[in-house]
């Protein structure tokens, strides 16, 4: 009885562990297809076109560093009509002096008029686009250009009435600076938004 049951337990031999760094034959197929494709085999090529078009789409939907430092385009683009502007105005400008210097007031005063007007418009247009999109800060400039529209239209009305006071100049530099003060804040803070965003 003893040899009997002795006997079948001897017959079971454990199978011999596999040696280090091999495996199965059935499990051996699913790496080396894996590892084939990986390096150049049968479908890695559309893999690699497929990914290679995903990061693309992923980057075009983040803006790149580099378009950090792009001038925003007008809504006229591609014509430059705000640096046309300021080239007209400054070519004006400069004829207007000279005119100024040879044949008085009255020859000049109109083409300086006209000259200021299109440097004023083309430099406000670039400065506040640029101000707006957060591109570079123009606070000051962007400040002042109201108030001084605003001063010139307060003593040049009044001056049709009456003589310019010494209470109205004063009256005015008071609200000038206060003026100046809100739009310099007011800029400033929607430069840093813009800026943020960008």
């Amino acid at each position: 009885m003893a040899s009997n049951t002795r006997g079948p337990r001897r017959s079971r031999k454990s199978r011999p562990a596999a040696a280090p760094g091999k495996r199965p034959a059935g499990g051996a197929a699913g790496p080396a297809r894996g590892q084939g494709a990986a390096d150049g085999g049968p479908g890695s090529g559309e893999r690699g076109r497929a990914a290679s078009r995903a990061r693309a789409r992923g980057r075009r939907r983040v803006p790149a560093y580099r378009d950090f430092d792009q001038r925003p385009q007008a809504p006229w683009h591609p014509l430059p009509l705000s640096e046309l502007l300021i080239v007209a105005g400054a070519i004006a400008f400069a004829v207007a002096m000279l005119r100024l210097g040879h044949n008085g007031i009255q020859s000049g005063a109109p083409l300086l008029l006209a000259g200021i007007v299109a440097l004023g418009l083309g430099t406000a247009e670039v400065s506040w686009r640029e101000h707006r999109s957060g591109f570079r800060s123009h606070t000051l400039l962007l400040s002042f250009i109201p108030v001084l529209l605003l001063h010139s239209v307060v003593v040049l009305g009044y001056s049709a009435i009456a003589s310019p006071s010494r209470a109205l100049n004063l009256g005015m530099f008071a609200v000038d600076v206060a003026a100046f003060a809100l739009l310099a804040r007011y800029l400033r803070s929607r430069f840093g938004d813009a800026r943020a965003r960008r």
